[in-house]
Parts: structure tokens; sequence; C-alpha cells
């Protein structure tokens, strides 16, 4: 790989498929390596060329990732250290360290205890109703009232953690990111369990809108240091993983353009002045034909890909933003591209009604897998690659079914 020195170096906080798309992004725009901090090598950043990469036990801590950035930037004081957090735990370590942190260190978020507030799903809501936004029915659960949920909808039900950081501190049999239940029984069931293992945040019970992953939109924003939305994106999901704790992530998205759902988040984002990446979940609920929103992820998503590989690399932003303080102009994504991380084979098997506008996509050259990187040819990472490619078969053969 050919590799240019720049007045920047980003550091990238995680392991996963987010660390490596973002690594792949700076490297595709400034042909820069980037230093990668995570608490184990694994996945797709195993043996990256593109990512010098530290493992440090119980980097999420704030004082143990606080101590591994400023010895990093200690060690590199002729450069601006572009921050960056690939997961939650990670972007709360960041933000709340800001004031810790080396002079040459660039902390691209917001303060996090606004970040934290949007978290709380009742005033996210309000922010919807207050911009014509819809939403599912919810309700909140604490550990002060879980023993006597009643839901003000009927079943089934979706189940998921407020706080996905504590939730996963806290295992217990049958652990899920997100439960779909069918009864009041189950979801009774559920609470007990999650709160009895030692889980003390808020649980979030809300109702099931159908339809398949088909139904499923991601919308990607990026918002410069003027709280002016700069760039949206909008990914029409074709299919998601159904593990127990993949349920959710994304496996195949197309680039689609939705002008109103455009308008009514960039008005939602303007009004609280928010900066940065923002990340919002929704599903199209065809009862009454509307779309609905489920929260907003205060970062890039782990399928940011889908926004660099569409022609808006995210790396971009952040470095012409926060490094160069250069205006940045207004990009909306109306132009189809498809982006995948299983194997094509799987996507056409488990999103059939796709399948000819995938293909014409593919053949076209609009498509991405961001896992398969020409000039990133470590061997043993290309087989491992390989190995995990071809192992998404038999798992979705064992959670879908044969079809």
């Amino acid at each position: 790989m050919n590799f240019v020195e720049k007045e920047f170096i980003p550091v990238l906080f995680g392991n996963d498929i987010n660390v490596y798309s973002v690594a792949r992004a700076f490297y595709e725009e400034y042909k820069v390596k980037s230093k990668g901090f995570g608490k184990a090598l694994q996945g797709p950043c195993y043996r990256s060329k593109m990512i010098d990469f530290d493992k440090v036990d119980k980097l999420d801590t704030p004082e143990i990732l606080t101590e591994a950035l400023n010895e990093y930037a200690a060690k590199h004081t002729d450069k601006k250290i572009l921050a960056i957090g690939c997961g939650d735990s990670y972007v709360k370590a960041i933000a709340t360290s800001r004031d810790n942190l080396a002079e040459n260190v660039i902390v691209p978020y917001a303060d996090y205890a606004f970040l934290d507030s949007l978290m709380d799903k009742e005033l996210f809501y309000q922010l919807c109703e207050k911009h014509g936004i819809d939403y599912p029915h919810t309700y909140v659960t604490s550990s002060a009232t879980y023993m006597n949920a009643e839901p003000p909808f009927a079943a089934p039900y979706i189940l998921k953690p407020a706080n996905q950081v504590m939730y996963y501190e806290h295992k217990f049999p049958g652990q899920k990111k997100v439960f779909l239940l069918d009864s009041l029984e189950e979801l009774q069931d559920t609470l007990n369990k999650t709160y009895e293992a030692g889980y003390t945040d808020h649980m979030i019970v809300q109702e099931f809108v159908p339809g398949d992953d088909t139904n499923m939109r991601v919308l990607t924003s990026y918002s410069d240091k003027n709280a002016s939305v700069r760039m949206m994106c909008l990914g029409h999901v074709l299919l998601e993983e159904h593990t127990p704790y993949g349920i959710g992530n994304h496996a195949v998205i197309i680039t689609e353009d939705e002008p109103q759902l455009y308008s009514k988040f960039k008005a939602l984002l303007e009004d609280i002045n928010y900066t940065g990446f923002s990340n919002f979940d929704i599903k199209y609920d065809s009862r009454d034909g509307k779309y609905k929103a489920f929260e907003i992820n205060t970062r890039q998503g782990r399928s940011n890909f889908y926004v660099t590989g569409s022609g808006h690399n995210i790396a971009k932003l952040f470095v012409e933003d926060f490094v160069y303080n250069n205006p940045i102009p207004e990009d909306i994504s109306r132009n189809e591209h498809l982006w995948m991380v299983v194997p094509k084979g799987v996507a056409f098997k488990y999103a059939p009604s796709y399948k000819a506008k995938m293909k014409k996509l593919i053949k076209d050259g609009k498509y991405v897998n961001p896992l398969w990187f020409g000039e990133d040819n470590d061997t043993e990472r290309i087989l491992r690659l390989i190995k995990s490619q071809i192992g998404h078969y038999k798992k979705f053969k064992t959670y879908l079914g044969k079809k």
C-alpha cells in the first residue's frame, strides 16, 4: 500500500467492521494509515495493512482510553490526532474525557451530557413529534417498575436495552441484542431475567412494526461544527443479520432518495444544534404507509461504508471540518448503490425480490463489499475473511431457514 504522510492521524477505537470501514475511507481519500486501539485484535481488522493496531484491556473505560490516547499523542506532537469512536462506549469515553486529553487531540463530538440526553427515548420522541416524524408506540420500564410491566399496546413487543454498554456487562442465558416477544408473559419473563442479571438502567418496549428486513431504512447524516447538516445518505436495508447478538446488524443495503425524510430529519438535527455524525434506524409501516423512527445513534453506524461507497466519503467530512476547518458543501445522496458484507449468494437467496436490482448494480459497477479491498492483501487476513464469509451461509440457514 502506498501511504502518504499528512498533518493528522486518524485514531480509531474498536475492532469491528465499523473500524475497518472508517480506516478504508481514510486510506481511499488521503492514503493515510490509521492507528487502531481495541480490546481484541480480531475480525476484519486482523492483519489489515491499513491499521496499526494495539490491544488494550478495558479500553472503553475513560481513564484507560485517556491514558492510551495521550501516550500516543505525546509520541506524535507534530500531528493532529483525530479520535474517532466506533462504538457507543468509545464515543462516551472520548467525549467525557475531552478536558483531560492532550492539546493535539481533536474530539469531533458534542458534550457527552447532550449526546446522552438524546438516548432518552422520551426526549427523542418529543423531538419527532415536533418535526412531524412518526415513531412506534413506546413504553419505558426501569429497575423500579419492571416487575409490573403494562405497555399500553398489545403484543407482539420489541424489547431492547436503553444502555447497551451496561446490558452486555450483565450476561444471562438467552440474552439477545433485541427481543421479539409474543405475549405479556414472555415480556415479563425477559425483563425479570435482564434485571436479575444485574442490569439497572431502562428497558425500551415498543410495538412491533410488521414487515421483513426490506422494510428497514438507515439514515446517516453529518452536521458540521456550526450545526448545519451538510451530508445525508439514506439506505434501504434488504437484509439484516439474525444471530442472537447480531440481530439488526445490516447485511445488505441499497442507497435511495426520500426527500421528505431528508427534510424532516434535517430540521430535527438543526433544531437541537447537533454536530457530528448521526445515524437513525427507521422502518416503513405498510399499515399506514409511514416511516417510523426507532432511535438516534450519535456516531457513524457499523454499516457506514454504504455512505462512502456511494460517493460520500465519511473520512473527508471529519478532516475537512475538524482538521482543515474548511466549509463543507451540502451533499445529499440521490443515487442507487449496493453495499453488502455477506456473499452475493446469501444476498440473492435471502432478499430474492431484489435479486435482479442487485445484479444490475453489480454489473454497472455500483457495488461494494468493504471487507474485500484489493490493496489490503495479507494472506492470513484473506483466508480468515474467506472462512468468515462462507460462515454466513450456515448462519442464515440456521436463523432464517432454507428458503
